[in-house]
């Protein structure tokens, strides 16, 4: 765990390769944004002069993101980074921004707790039980029967199924049925 607390070095051969000093093998800048994406800090370092990059490749990576259509910053925001690296207002703009995504990430895990505390709305639907328990059946015979090569999933055969979801099952239907007359009506 203490290991995690710790930046993952990465040193820039003279060559312009990157290389990881923990596996000890040559790293893509696909790969380092993959570390970030897992949580993990990093510190690029150039191995001659022992000069911090790590900015320098953090750049790069959104760079070429911004390259390949994955848009997340906006034509505006990129100006008014830009212009703050003109104007006298550069000294707030790096605490602003710090700012701002720490905020960010304190609301989206609040959020999720909020979530997570919430009761799912569809589980008052009638049949939502029998169809989470459907969809439940299917990814396990998704996989746990799939054989490459077979046409799908080799699924158990069941003789029939309980007299409680076929029960359900109709009042579904019927439920469906008057839908489709309300909707046809309209």
């Amino acid at each position: 765990m203490a290991e995690d607390a710790k930046p993952l070095l990465i040193k820039r051969y003279a060559s312009r390769r990157l290389y990881n000093t923990e596996t000890s093998d040559y790293v893509t800048l696909e790969d380092i944004a993959a570390f970030i994406r897992e949580g993990r800090e990093v510190q690029i370092v150039d191995l001659k002069s022992g000069d911090d990059l790590t900015r320098q490749y953090l750049l790069q990576i959104i760079a070429e993101h911004e390259s390949r259509g994955e848009n997340v910053l906006p034509v505006d925001v990129l100006t008014d980074l830009v212009r703050s690296y003109t104007t006298s207002a550069q000294s707030v703009v790096p605490q602003f921004l710090a700012a701002s995504f720490e905020m960010l990430r304190e609301g989206q895990s609040q959020m999720m707790e909020k979530m997570s505390s919430f009761p799912n709305p569809m589980a008052s639907m009638p049949g939502f039980e029998a169809l989470q328990r459907q969809q439940q059946a299917f990814l396990e015979s998704m996989m746990t029967g799939w054989k490459p090569g077979s046409s799908g999933p080799e699924m158990e055969t069941e003789s029939a199924p309980a007299k409680d979801d076929k029960a359900e099952l109709e009042k579904i239907k019927k439920q469906l049925a008057e839908l489709q007359t309300k909707l046809s009506k309209l």
